[in-house]
């Protein structure tokens, strides 16, 4: 006699399986609903002002493989073989900024008061100047009154030609965390990032000849901050919250930057 041992115990598994789907779903609104309660409470008694960031705070972790920013430099060079075809590397060079400041997006102003990173090469081929990106990083900037962190990262597109309208270009996105916020959660995509025109506020000056470092201040206070994106049911908060979209002229970045440059002329 052939016994179906597996039919009698599918309903269960099916009401198992819709159980738990409906508990997952409960946990996800519970984690919306405690997370809005706690930005509403952290914000509500600065709804007038911007909400600031904890000096000092964050975690170690960010874009490139999670180093802190203050552990990047030469390291993170291209290499050699990374550089264009016909690239001579006596004529081209590698270099190493770190940058503090402030960020301002929508009601969020946060002190970067832990450098982010940025390493690139540059030079010409041809006669023609051409860049290759290496890395950034920068730790999480955890904003006060709130669960949130905020941390800025590499959006896909730099520009460090200088020119009389500007120092550079660069494209970043703003990765959101906290309690209950998806992983994906940020402001700024990959595919819509926030597009940054650097403009100079105090000129080059030599901090060191011998390694090469050259200070300089620059910012941006004309883009456009998006709304979040990947943020599931937590992004109509978060946007109300944090008050995104926010149009030009609200937003801001201003940056001390120190860069430190290295000649592959004498790389192997």
């Amino acid at each position: 006699m052939d016994i179906d041992i597996a039919g009698p115990s599918r309903p269960s598994a099916i009401r198992l399986e819709a159980f738990m789907l409906r508990a997952r779903r409960l946990v996800m609104t519970l984690s919306a609903l405690a997370l809005a309660l706690a930005l509403a409470a952290g914000t509500g008694a600065a709804a007038a002002g911007p909400v600031q960031a904890n000096p000092g705070a964050g975690a170690g972790g960010g874009v490139g493989g999670g180093a802190d920013a203050r552990q990047l430099g030469f390291a993170d060079c291209p290499t050699l073989s990374e550089l264009p075809e016909g690239a001579d590397p006596a004529k081209w060079r590698c270099e190493a900024m770190t940058a503090t400041g402030h960020l301002t997006l929508g009601r969020v102003e946060v002190p970067i008061d832990r450098p982010l990173a940025i390493t690139f090469a540059e030079g010409r081929v041809d006669g023609e100047f051409r860049q290759v990106f290496g890395a950034m990083a920068a730790t999480p900037l955890r904003v006060r009154g709130t669960p949130l962190s905020i941390t800025p990262r590499y959006g896909g597109y730099s520009d460090f030609e200088s020119n009389d309208e500007r120092r550079g270009e660069l494209d970043l996105t703003f990765r959101i965390s906290g309690p209950g916020v998806p992983r994906g959660c940020s402001i700024g995509t990959d595919a819509a990032p926030v597009h940054l025109v650097l403009k100079e506020t105090d000129p080059s000056r030599v901090v060191s000849p011998d390694p090469l470092i050259v200070a300089f201040g620059v910012a941006d206070n004309r883009f456009a901050a998006p709304g979040t994106s990947g943020c599931g049911r937590l992004g109509p908060v978060l946007d109300k919250v944090l008050r995104l979209p926010a149009p030009a002229g609200v937003n801001g970045i201003d940056l001390d930057a120190r860069v430190a440059l290295r000649s592959y002329g004498g790389a192997e």
